[in-house]
């Protein structure tokens, strides 16, 4: 009997999808720095340090602005969870595309928004499609990492590259190498964001919603070839 055929790795957990959707993150982080504001909406510690600062300043109107994006970082992790529930997910089938398409159509309606007076409801969407980008891809192969925030990443690409050099531990290598990539896919996010936000204003999100749907094209492929792999080892069987 011929050896089996090591089993294929999830879409959700691969580094293809990590590396696209880290580009996203950082996309959409200078995308509202440059276009919506000066914010950042990927990473909600900011607007809790700023609303408590607010707080204790008195400063009520100012601490309200910043309650709004925290609650939509809140529901979008809600409804990634949701998703995930098994009554849900047997209906909706699959649950991590359904989260993309989700995704998609709130950053399409992000860019129909005007600059200036509608900049704080797109800072809200915004919170919200990273925060369900953040809760419903949450591992990178075996380890968990962030596709709309950094710190974690360069902390386990740092903590990796070390084992890998003071150890020689060629596991720790791959895990420092993978993560170096999604680290440079939010660095290449941020600076293609940058651009296109100078070139094509509020509508630049929409580049970054097709990013996204290139990764529904990665899921349909890769179920495609999983499939056929499958049934090459089931003949060879």
């Amino acid at each position: 009997m011929s050896e089996r055929r090591p089993a294929h790795l999830p879409t959700a957990h691969s580094v293809r999808l990590g590396v696209l959707l880290a580009l996203v993150g950082g996309g959409l982080d200078a995308y509202t720095y440059l276009g919506r504001g000066g914010v950042f909406a990927n990473a909600q510690t900011g607007n809790v340090v700023l609303l408590g600062v607010a707080v204790a300043g008195r400063q009520w109107a100012e601490a309200l602005r910043h309650i709004p994006p925290i609650i939509a970082f809140v529901l979008g992790v809600l409804v990634a969870e949701s998703l995930k529930r098994p009554g849900v997910a047997a209906r909706v089938r699959w649950p991590a595309r359904a989260a993309l398409v989700l995704e998609i159509l709130v950053l399409f309606c992000v860019g129909l928004l005007p600059g200036g007076t509608a900049d704080t409801a797109a800072t809200v969407l915004v919170a919200f499609s990273a925060s369900l980008q953040v809760a419903m891809f949450r591992t990178l192969v075996d380890t968990a990492y962030s596709t709309a925030m950094t710190t974690g990443n360069l902390r386990t690409a740092t903590q990796s590259a070390y084992l890998a050099f003071v150890e020689h531990d060629r596991a720790a290598a791959r895990r420092a190498r993978r993560f170096s990539a999604v680290i440079g896919g939010f660095l290449a996010g941020a600076v293609a964001g940058g651009v296109l936000t100078h070139w094509e204003g509020v509508r630049a999100v929409w580049a970054l919603a097709g990013l996204l749907a290139l990764g529904l094209v990665l899921f349909v492929h890769d179920e495609r070839a999983a499939t056929r792999d499958r049934r090459a080892a089931e003949a060879e069987a």
